[in-house]
């Protein structure tokens, strides 16, 4: 027979289909099992519009099979089949999509109703055959008709046509798989766990089943016994037609028929982790971006979450088939330890099925997940406090990045989901309750950072507050000095740093008897600062210090923690803290070193060197000269 041209630029255009449209070989499984589907909607459709097709429901089905042997590969389907005209037009037009047809022929109400889900609309899904397959040969038979027709074509040379056997209507594609490369193993194509696995990936959704002859073993008993006369076992292998495909995906199915160990069955699965996770959000979104989602709030941070290697995303399926595996546009980032998946009919997808043709689309169901997720969390943290506090200590530092990503755009969506351990209580408490907590005379939301709790409880500038019954915030992640500079204020109470800023507790008259202790020792605050050789940009009389004899802050924009973040990015300019030693004008050590600057200035020298390093370590920084510092010190136990 007469090779026929395919009736367009070819060569071209299946050269792109090949090597441009896909991203992932395998995704000519997803393609035909999806033409596969659409032509048994065609005749499920068909059987209930007319009363001759006696076709019952349970009795569609996709076959897939595997010859090793023969290295083909055949897709077959009982659904509405093809005649020769139409072999010729939907096979050997390439972009016309016989599907994309019918569905336009449908109601407005059909269409709502989804009596029928047809899946293909541009006609070339059927080409990424040739991906991996030297040849293709459609064996179709028509419903209603006795003979049948085979398409055969090597690509973009042509195609033929011409008579064929089929026993029932229905299409049989068989791909005679490519010879395997240095590069390439075409043959894995053949191989049934590989394909059980595209399968459950790609198509686990197709509301009808995919059968494959699934090789499994089974024991049996021989004639024989062992030593104990116990009869031996020995095991045989069989194969056994197996449904591959879940067809209904649990976000499908109403409320009331999926429990709560349904989800979290799925969730362990699906993500492969064994524990149960902290929340479950279904989501059925109508109107014009209908869709619907089953998300989970994991129980403890996956591995990697915190690198540049994490993939954050949520899996997108159209119509039952998967189309993204992890869509990063579905989730902000500050929530993207968010698992889950998206389903929606109407998406607009391009060429592939691979990507989105319109992000509008897309932003409109991220906005809508957003929300959600913002919701539940609120809910979690108001009538599920334990189970938040959990969560927080997971995946707490996420949100903090989130408040300061952007520029602070998204500071009043998540500001209310910050919490924060402090002086006063034993369980970690959000910027509302502590403010909530304030005792009147209190003006400023007090807080102090350090590496630990431990080392933060341990500042000198906190006895002051102490004293007062003032609550301090403690902070101890190293984004946490930038998400207050973003925050700002809350509920109109300012933010201060018990290490930078003026605690304003003193009374006028304190004040005053503090601004003269100053001036009274005018000389000897010089005096160590010029020891320090430039170390610090002031020395004072303190205000804030109880029973310690000195304490680090600082003045300016830069505070001592962001200091201790710039020295730990790689890099040789660093950013410095205009350092101020602070001393108590009230301790005894403080008379020592007054005595010793009227009396030996060397002695007094030392003095102010060993109190900058305690200030320096009480401060959490490292002191540049350890050794140095222990001579100081032991020279004065001499």
């Amino acid at each position: 027979m007469a090779k026929k041209q395919f009736k367009t630029e070819s060569k071209r255009i299946l050269d792109m289909m090949i090597n441009s449209v896909y991203t992932h070989r395998e995704i000519f499984l997803r393609e035909l099992i999806s033409n596969a589907s659409d032509a048994i909607d065609k005749l499920a459709y068909r059987a209930l519009t007319d009363e001759s097709v006696k076709t019952a429901r349970e009795d569609f089905r996709i076959q897939i099979k595997p010859d090793k042997d023969a290295r083909t590969l055949t897709i077959s389907d009982n659904g509405i089949g093809m005649s020769a005209d139409e072999l010729e037009s939907n096979l050997g037009v390439i972009a016309r999509s016989g599907s994309y047809a019918f569905k336009n022929d449908l109601t407005d109400k059909e269409k709502e109703d989804k009596t029928v889900e047809i899946i293909g609309q541009f006609g070339v899904g059927f080409y990424s055959a040739f991906m991996v397959a030297e040849k293709v040969r459609v064996v179709s038979r028509k419903f209603g008709e006795d003979t049948a027709n085979a398409w055969e074509s090597t690509g973009a040379d042509g195609y033929t046509v011409s008579p064929a056997e089929r026993a029932e209507a229905g299409t049989d594609v068989i791909l005679f798989i490519k010879p395997d490369t240095e590069d390439e193993r075409y043959g894995d194509y053949l191989d049934t766990y590989e394909l059980k696995r595209i399968v459950k990936k790609y198509s686990d959704y197709i509301r009808f089943p995919i059968v494959m002859d699934v090789e499994k073993s089974r024991p049996v008993e021989s004639g024989e016994v062992d030593e104990d006369g116990k009869k031996k076992t020995t095991y045989e292998t069989y194969t056994e037609a197996e449904t591959v495909n879940s067809m209904v995906p649990i976000w499908q199915r109403p409320k009331s028929e999926v429990s709560d160990e349904d989800c979290c069955a799925f969730y362990k699965e699906k993500y492969y982790d064994n524990e149960t996770p902290l929340k479950v959000i279904r989501i059925e979104a109508e109107g014009l971006i209908a869709f619907k989602a089953m998300l989970f709030i994991p129980a403890a941070v996956p591995y990697g979450y915190y690198t540049k290697d994490f993939e954050k995303g949520l899996q997108l399926y159209s119509n039952g088939v998967m189309i993204i595996d992890k869509c990063a546009e579905l989730l902000p980032e500050h929530f993207r330890f968010v698992k889950g998946v998206v389903d929606s009919d109407n998406l607009s997808l391009n060429i592939s099925r691979e990507l989105l043709q319109h992000d509008k689309q897309l932003r409109v169901i991220a906005q809508n997940i957003e929300k959600r997720i913002k919701r539940e969390l609120k809910k979690m943290m108001e009538d599920e406090p334990e189970t938040y506090d959990k969560f927080y200590k997971q995946f707490g530092l996420q949100l903090k990045y989130g408040v300061v990503s952007d520029f602070g755009a998204h500071r009043e969506l998540l500001s209310d989901l910050l919490m924060f351990a402090t002086a006063k209580s034993d369980k970690l408490v959000t910027l509302e309750e502590y403010c909530n907590a304030m005792p009147e005379e209190q003006k400023y939301i007090y807080y102090a950072c350090g590496e630990n709790i431990a080392k933060v409880s341990a500042l000198p500038q906190i006895e002051r507050l102490r004293a007062k019954d003032f609550d301090v915030l403690y902070m101890t992640d190293e984004v946490d000095e930038f998400v207050v500079e973003i925050l700002g204020q809350i509920n109109d109470k300012q933010f201060k740093n018990v290490s930078r800023d003026d605690l304003e507790l003193e009374t006028e008259e304190e004040k005053k008897e503090t601004e003269q202790k100053n001036e009274d020792n005018k000389a000897l605050l010089d005096f160590v600062k010029e020891t320090l050789g430039g170390e610090v940009s002031a020395v004072r009389i303190s205000h804030k210090l109880v029973s310690h004899p000195v304490c680090l802050t600082s003045e300016g924009s830069v505070t001592l923690e962001m200091e201790k973040y710039f020295a730990s990015i790689p890099g040789e300019n660093k950013v410095k803290a205009q350092r101020v030693l602070e001393l108590n004008g009230d301790h005894a050590v403080f008379a020592q070193l007054k005595n010793a600057f009227e009396a030996d200035r060397e002695l007094a020298a030392k003095y102010a060197k060993i109190l900058y390093s305690q200030a320096l370590l009480i401060a959490g920084f490292p002191l540049e000269d350890p050794a140095g510092y222990s001579e100081l010190v032991c020279g004065l136990l001499r």
